[in-house]
Parts: C-alpha cells; sequence; structure tokens
C-alpha cells in the first residue's frame, strides 16, 4: 500500500465526466478516478472548506462514526476491476466496510483520515508523470484553485 494524495476533482472534456486525481506521496504516478458529480461536490467542498448549512452525506456518516467513538483510521483503494474501483473503510475497532472510492474520499478528506492505495492498483491505472510533464499537472493545479462545486452541477 502506497499513501496517496488528492489533488483535487475537475470535469474532464468532452464527456462531461467529473474525477478525482490522486497522487502518490512518495512518487510520480497519478491515479485518475471517474465519480459521479455529487461526490465530486462533496469532495471539492471538504477541500475548499465549505460547510453545508445542514449536513450532506458524508457529513452524516463522519458524525456518525464521531458519535459511536468509532473512527475512521483509513481509507484503502484496494482493487480495479473493469474500470471499476474498489475502497475499504477501516475503522478503529477493526471493521473494515466495503465502499466506493469517492465516498471514501469525500469522508476520508472530512475526518483527516489517510487515503492508501494498494500497489497492484497503481501499476494498473497509475499514470506516471515525468518531472518535465509537471508544468501540465500545475496547470491543473492551478485549474482546482479556481473551480467551484457548482461547476459539478448538472443542467
Amino acid at each position: 500500500m502506497r499513501e496517496v494524495d488528492v489533488v483535487g476533482v475537475r470535469v474532464e472534456m468532452p464527456s462531461n465526466s467529473p474525477i478525482v486525481l490522486l497522487r502518490e506521496a512518495a512518487g510520480e504516478r497519478y491515479l485518475p478516478i471517474w465519480i459521479g458529480a455529487v461526490e465530486a461536490t462533496a469532495i471539492a467542498f471538504a477541500q475548499q472548506g465549505v460547510t453545508p448549512p445542514r449536513p450532506l452525506t458524508h457529513d452524516l456518516m463522519k458524525d456518525l462514526l464521531e458519535a459511536t467513538g468509532n473512527a475512521l483510521e483509513e481509507v484503502r483503494i484496494v482493487e480495479v476491476r473493469d474500470g471499476v474501483f474498489f475502497a475499504l473503510l477501516v475503522l478503529a475497532s477493526g471493521v473494515e466496510v466495503s465502499a466506493r472510492p469517492s465516498d471514501s474520499i469525500a469522508l476520508a478528506l472530512r475526518t483527516g483520515s489517510r487515503i492508501v492505495c494498494a500497489d497492484e492498483v497503481l501499476d494498473e491505472a497509475g499514470l506516471a508523470v515525468p518531472a518535465e510533464q509537471e508544468d501540465e499537472v500545475e496547470k491543473f493545479r492551478e485549474f482546482l484553485d479556481h473551480v467551484t462545486p457548482e461547476d459539478f452541477e448538472s443542467d
């Protein structure tokens, strides 16, 4: 397992599909995961520190974990099969719960939990970005600095 950081979310063109982009904390690989618009908004809200007037589903999940004293220890992205990613929520009690990576990432950002990815997933779906292409990644980061959750709402 390798720790990954959430670079951010964006809408991939021309398909107009949201993706979350993860980056190996100690490496040069990126992992793009196509996600739903609702989850993209939830991730963007968490990254921007937006607190909605009423709790969203991921806020509720965080509150439930806190209320029961069973903290989220870690999110593990464990498998990719036919283009579909699978994750596990690892709770302080040792319980592991199967979940979608998008929901898991949204929850991890709210709880400050670590996100790790199986080496096999990074080997299969990760994209190595050599240092000379880092300026493209920097442009993506600049885009993320200016994107708002409303950009993910469908018309």
